[in-house]
């Protein structure tokens, strides 16, 4: 156990990430740091890419997000966004015209441009410099269209704006590919294409209304399961998504079949209804299979699919807190619990024993990010008080 704060000046930041180079990068508001193996001291770089400006509504983002690292050298920064709002003329809310089309003004273009995710370059000198803010989608119909990302169907809509998670698949066929959630769904990026996007929404009938009105919240829960499914879950839904080999693959929605299937897409039918928000903020799978979900108000809670539509639901008893922020399974078949008010916990192979890891300072664990890749294993624990890096076993 080692506090990369007070040993090598981390700081207190917002997001950490690890990339396949064992860089650290550090994400401070508008300042991003690197710390390279067998450095002392992190290096700060300022004003890169989205943040070359004040942040603001105005601005290119409200706010960065998160932090992932990519191949060696690479990082993805994450930003946020105000919503779209509707326009005069234009029926959907987040429909964007292009140049020469009806209803087209620079006002609501710019709006492209706003939020979503920069990769960014380790140079020489430990700084770090725009590589690409990313715009390239698979589809012809998006070819040349520099406008950051959009949905790949249909570049018009610009639905996914505000990155909230992230997470690079560290081993297996996808090795190295990255998955980011947003304010709107789930989005799988290779190298500098991306592919956006899926979400286990449903659809609301008010009304008596044959139509219904789809329902995606905000998307904090990511995870990449044992097998390399991929682990979602929004405000109320959460779902297990099968990804295949090709990237172009990944937003074609045939539901129970296709080339990305759910294999699991249901809600908590023993907390709430599916209209109430669960406010999950973290999806993982331990080593025996068992599925956990952490809720910003209602605790952990296990899940065992009993079809790909509905499962069985327990809470896990014995926490201090009902708030989670994050979680992380580990290879001895662990599964560390991040609070928000209780500190750090860990729970056993066994799914019941818990105790809580003491040495780590700090009482809100915003982040968990594991490398199973070195030996031993690292976990990175980033809390109100700054980085602990845990090793083992």
């Amino acid at each position: 156990m080692l506090d990369y704060t007070r040993t090598f000046g981390v700081e207190r930041p917002q997001s950490v990430g690890l990339d396949e180079g064992l860089n650290l990068w550090i994400l401070d508001g508008r300042r991003i740091g690197v710390l390279r193996p067998g450095d002392t001291r992190p290096t700060w770089s300022s004003n890169v890419g989205q943040a070359a400006e004040p942040f603001g509504p105005d601005a290119l983002a409200t706010d960065s997000t998160v932090i992932c690292g990519g191949e060696a050298g690479r990082a993805y920064v994450g930003y946020s966004a105000n919503e779209m709002k509707r326009a005069e003329g234009i029926e959907q809310r987040t429909y964007i015209p292009w140049r020469g089309e009806a209803g087209y003004s620079p006002e609501r273009f710019a709006e492209y441009r706003k939020g979503d995710l920069d990769a960014v370059r380790l140079q020489p000198d430990g700084t770090v410099k725009l590589e690409e803010h990313l715009w390239r989608t698979t589809g012809a119909s998006n070819a040349g269209r520099e406008a950051g990302i959009h949905n790949t169907n249909d570049f018009h809509y610009e639905e996914d704006r505000t990155v909230l998670n992230c997470a690079r698949v560290t081993r297996g066929r996808d090795r190295g590919d990255l998955y980011i959630t947003t304010n709107h769904g789930v989005t799988r990026i290779q190298g500098l294409v991306y592919n956006s996007h899926r979400h286990p929404g449903w659809y609301l009938y008010e009304n008596g209304s044959e139509w219904g009105s789809l329902q995606c919240p905000y998307m904090h829960g990511l995870g990449i399961g044992q097998n390399g499914d991929v682990l979602v879950a929004n405000e109320q839904m959460v779902g297990v998504l099968v990804p295949s080999p090709k990237l172009e693959e990944w937003d074609r929605e045939f539901t129970w079949e296709g080339p990305t299937p759910w294999s699991f897409k249901s809600f908590n039918d023993a907390l709430n209804g599916q209209a109430t928000d669960d406010y999950w903020r973290a999806f993982e799978q331990v080593r025996s299979g068992r599925y956990y979900l952490g809720s910003k108000e209602y605790g952990v809670w296990a899940l065992t699919p009993k079809n790909r539509s509905t499962g069985n639901w327990s809470k896990l008893a014995g926490l201090p807190s009902n708030r989670i922020l994050s979680l992380k399974a580990t290879d001895d078949g662990a599964l560390y619990i991040g609070t928000d008010g209780a500190g750090l916990w860990r729970l056993e192979a066994d799914g019941t024993t818990l105790s809580q890891v003491r040495d780590v300072p700090g009482q809100q664990v915003k982040q968990l990010v594991y490398e199973p890749t070195v030996t031993p294993s690292m976990l990175l624990v980033l809390t109100d008080k700054g980085l602990t890096v845990l090793r083992g076993p």
